[in-house]
């Protein structure tokens, strides 16, 4: 019953959170599709060329224009007001509950058997800005599943050896560019979706991509012994898969 009424809860929650969405881009804050447009315009500009005064200082006031317009949102109030209304009933339902208490009896002499889990340090870490890229010489591999705020994602292939079976390179990304680079011997599915961005995979562009998604890979990828599947999300960035 509990959990019946805790979807409940959170279905109307999340309901009510698109009616306040709408209302407010329909009747109440109509400029804000075109301040959000101009925001991400500004980031995208600044990320092309960072290395140029100008463009530092449009991603960072994109940045700034972005952060107060998402802070003077209806819906963000309205975000903060379910979290805590979320708590509450949490902590409701805490006190109505009483804790159970279980005693298990086994026979003098078993032993409950334990399964062995082996910890791998993973390749890249989840930040929330700044760069991250393989290591310049050879490395061992590990799956990527990574989220990131801002800053770019270099991945090189050509310096590890990727076992058999699917590889898989999972990034989600606020802001940023992704760079992966695969050895021919390798065959590749894509998965990519962006807000406002491009895109390179092999020799298929996609210059201008707004609130896009694609799917591609390459003819072999089904029946290759080895094979990399790279699913990426980015709401301002630039995608490149290349060969090397």
């Amino acid at each position: 019953m509990f959990k019946n009424n805790k979807n409940d809860y959170t279905g109307w929650l999340v309901f009510i959170g698109f009616a306040v969405l709408l209302l407010e881009l329909l009747f109440f804050n109509e400029g804000l599709i075109f301040s959000l447009f101009i925001a991400g315009g500004m980031i995208y500009l600044g990320r092309r060329k960072p290395e140029k005064k100008l463009s530092k200082l449009l991603f960072f006031g994109g940045i700034a224009f972005l952060v107060v317009n998402v802070f003077s949102m209806m819906t963000f109030r309205f975000l903060l007001l379910a979290i805590l209304l979320h708590f509450f009933i949490q902590y409701l339902n805490s006190k109505k509950q009483p804790q159970k208490m279980t005693v298990n009896l086994s026979k003098p002499g078993d032993t409950p058997k334990q399964e062995t889990l082996v910890k791998t340090k993973p390749l890249f870490e989840n930040i929330f800005l700044g760069q991250q890229k393989t290591p310049p010489g050879v490395y061992e591999w590990n799956d990527v599943n990574i989220q990131a705020g801002i800053g770019d994602t270099i991945i090189d292939l050509s310096y590890t050896m990727l076992p058999k079976g699917e590889t898989v390179i999972f990034i989600r990304n606020l802001i940023g560019n992704v760079q992966i680079l695969v050895p021919y011997e390798y065959e590749a599915s894509v998965q990519h979706s962006c807000l406002v961005g491009s895109a390179m995979v092999f020799e298929n562009q996609e210059p201008r991509m707004f609130n896009q998604s694609f799917q591609l890979r390459t003819p072999g990828y089904e029946q290759a012994e080895q094979k990399v599947k790279i699913v990426t999300s980015l709401i301002v960035g630039n995608l490149e898969v290349t060969r090397i």
